[in-house]
């Protein structure tokens, strides 16, 4: 069976590793053999797609911020656009990536309409949707629609796409994280030791606009709390020098590791993080987070223009329950300042950190049971089986 899968950025390729090792495994069990072509990075690489672009570092959030993006993403729409119409796979998955899915959904609709075209993660149009366009687009070549979210499933099926609520992917990944004591002992961190993760970019232009600011709340921590060490997971090797450089100018006990940020999160004490899937990774875990995201004036400008305030939240952890379980910056708010004193407040407060257990207990009874990847790659490989 020939499977192609199209996503991007970061938490794309990380979402499309774990789908590929669950379509593989079901594979098995139907007797089949599969040949995996995809848009993705490394990690679906690694767990056995061939990858005709490397779309991990194609990725933006607004509008000034996407330019540099533009020309690379047409062209590896069109490179997969191109593959497609020579080898016409059996199943078409995508996966997030909007702009880009919905070309090659609208094209495999158009030209190869026998050929199932499954929607896993679809596009965030629930949250921010501006007009039923884009939805429609999406809900008119989509034979199937997976969706992650309680809210997610309701919101395409009363748009007339064919939904299944299969959970949440990350259940499955994190339960298989070590232990606190295991990651503390696999890292090296002290007992005495705090341990706070930071996550500022797995965009580039996040380290534009969030690095100096996270890495300035950072300082300031470290000058109240001198037991403090940071540790920073590396989301793409490119990023690795403008983070070591941040670490010398604010002159930071800080570790940047590549390839264990499942261990970091496990062994956190504390995190300071951008908006997006990691926020979901460490609630899973049970660490207190800070969120902060900001975008260029213009974007931000443009947004509240459009958008009038119809977005109740920015981080997913949040989003799932529509109140507010982690403290969120964003834009103008998102200072050191004010970042500094939620984070001191959920370090040093027993009774707040507790209460943001207790809730993030409610949001995780939100993203389904366990066997999430499996349930998906049992209805993709089902499509064809019919």
């Amino acid at each position: 069976m020939r499977i192609f899968i199209s996503t991007g950025e970061v938490s794309g390729d990380l979402q499309g590793a774990l789908l590929i090792a669950a379509l593989q495994r079901q594979a098995v069990a139907t007797g089949y053999k599969l040949e995996i072509v995809a848009l993705g990075g490394d990690q679906m690489a690694a767990a056995g797609a061939r990858i005709l672009g490397d779309t991990s570092g194609i990725g933006s959030m607004g509008i000034i911020e996407a330019l540099p993006y533009f020309i690379p993403t047409i062209q590896v729409q069109r490179r997969a656009i191109a593959y497609l119409k020579q080898n016409p796979p059996d199943l078409v998955v995508l996966i997030d990536y909007m702009t880009p899915n919905i070309g090659i959904g609208s094209y495999m609709s158009e030209h190869f309409p026998d050929v199932p075209v499954i929607y896993y993660i679809a596009p965030q149009e629930w949250v921010w949707s501006t007009s039923f366009e884009r939805t429609k687009r999406i809900v008119s070549f989509t034979d199937k629609l997976l969706a992650i979210f309680p809210e997610e499933a309701r919101y395409y099926q009363a748009k007339g796409a064919k939904v299944n609520w299969v959970g949440h992917p990350l259940v499955d990944r994190m339960a298989n994280a070590p232990s606190r004591e295991t990651a503390r002992e696999m890292l090296g961190i002290k007992e005495e030791e705090i341990a706070i993760a930071l996550l500022p970019a797995s965009r580039g232009q996040e380290l534009k606009y969030l690095l100096p600011v996270i890495f300035q709340a950072a300082q300031n921590i470290q000058s109240k709390l001198p037991e403090v060490h940071f540790w920073i997971p590396l989301s793409l090797e490119k990023f690795r020098d403008k983070i070591e450089k941040g670490i010398q100018d604010y002159r930071l006990q800080a570790t940047i590791v590549s390839g264990q940020q499942q261990e970091i999160f496990a062994a956190s004490d504390f995190a300071i993080t951008k908006s997006g899937t990691v926020n979901l990774e460490l609630a899973l875990l049970n660490v207190p987070q800070v969120v902060v995201y900001r975008l260029s004036p213009f974007t931000a400008w443009v947004a509240r223009k459009i958008l009038k305030g119809s977005i109740p939240f920015a981080s997913p952890v949040n989003l799932v329950v529509m109140r507010e379980i982690v403290p969120e910056f964003l834009q103008e708010k998102a200072t050191s300042e004010n970042i500094t004193q939620a984070a001191m407040e959920l370090l040093l407060n027993p009774e707040k950190k507790q209460q943001t257990l207790v809730d993030y207990q409610q949001m995780r009874q939100c993203l389904g049971e366990l066997g999430v990847c499996d349930r998906a790659a049992k209805e993709i490989l089902e499509m064809k089986i019919r």
